[in-house]
């Protein structure tokens, strides 16, 4: 059967042992309408020696001349020759052997859906299952996926999602938001506003945590990211009405989300790697974000004893050291 209905696609650098175990779960398929397009990003570990060893026609590997960021590399997507339907896939998680199945049977009963999606379980670095995603509804409008999200109600990753190629590529392909944070939901919002996103209730693949999730990015990117995503909310308000509502309603509460887990995670950080950045600094602007977004509020942070204590151990220089001293001791999150 000739591979001309799905392509998947997978940026990596440097996959170690989990992309054979994802490139293996990928070419495992039971439905074998599709190929596989691997972006390599001047691995040097073996992993394009590996990829390029196996037997299967269905490879493709377009290496980089040079080492990309994760941002140069994932925009190497939108120029990739690629077939009717794409999904994304990060080289540690792992597809299901029914998952382009499932997507195919998805997509026939919903022919005008923008979005296509199945549930998923999280896994640790072994493997082992951690939890299932929180429930989904089968038919998801683009205001009530707006919503969902800013409520913190669903679990959304760049991996399991499908999509037209014609309708990523009209989009400019994944926004370059710093680390790509937030980046896919404002494709996955875009797509789902051309009709709605339809979603399996079948579990059909796997997102891999890993210790260090949280830590990857730098506090400067992640924030440059939040205000990013905050802009896209006021873009919305301006454009349109249905999604005005939602952001009016639930802007609030996603900021002050965020607003609590920055700060928390930046009591983690040094100084020295903080680029100026403080936990004052963060509060003052999550209540711009949230005056931009919603007019007449009455949002003020420091009215959350969470957000309080914060601002007050990052207040002096004591007590920022007293809690790094605390939490080499004590290494689960203060928030979370």
């Amino acid at each position: 059967m000739p591979a001309n209905k799905f392509s998947i696609i997978l940026p990596v650098r440097n996959g170690g042992e989990y992309v054979k175990k994802c490139v293996n779960s990928i070419l495992s398929q039971t439905f074998v309408d599709f190929n596989l397009i691997i972006l390599d990003n001047c691995s040097t570990d073996g992993t394009k020696e590996w990829i390029s060893s196996l037997p299967d026609t269905r490879i493709k590997i377009i290496p980089s001349d040079k080492p990309l960021t994760i941002e140069e590399n994932w925009a190497r997507i939108k120029d990739a020759k690629k077939n009717e339907f794409i999904t994304l896939i990060g080289h540690d998680d792992i597809l299901a052997p029914n998952y382009l199945q499932i997507m195919d049977q998805l997509i026939k009963e919903h022919s005008t859906a923008g979005l296509y999606q199945t549930h998923f379980t999280y896994i640790d670095s072994k493997g082992n299952v951690l939890r299932k995603s929180k429930p989904m509804p089968e038919v998801e409008t683009a205001p009530e996926f707006l919503k969902s999200f800013l409520l913190n109600a669903f679990d959304i990753m760049g991996t399991g999602f499908m999509m037209r190629a014609k309708d990523y590529d009209a989009f400019g392909g994944i926004p370059a938001y710093p680390n790509l944070l937030f980046a896919d939901f404002e494709l996955w919002f875009r797509l789902t506003q051309k009709t709605y996103k339809a979603t399996s209730p079948e579990i059909c693949f796997s997102f891999r945590i890993h210790q260090s999730t949280t830590t990857t990015s730098s506090d400067e990117k992640l924030q440059m990211a939040f205000k990013r995503v905050i802009l896209f909310f006021e873009h919305l308000k301006k454009t349109d009405n249905a999604s005005a509502l939602v952001i009016d309603e639930n802007a609030i509460t996603f900021i002050h989300h965020y607003c609590k887990s920055l700060s928390h995670r930046l009591l983690r950080t040094p100084d020295k790697q903080r680029k100026g950045i403080s936990v004052a600094g963060v509060i003052k602007k999550c209540k711009a974000y949230a005056d931009l977004l919603v007019a007449g509020n009455n949002y003020k942070p420091t009215a959350d004893f969470k957000v309080k204590i914060a601002a007050y151990i990052d207040s002096n220089i004591v007590s920022r050291k007293m809690f790094l001293l605390f939490k080499k001791i004590y290494s689960r999150p203060v928030y979370n």
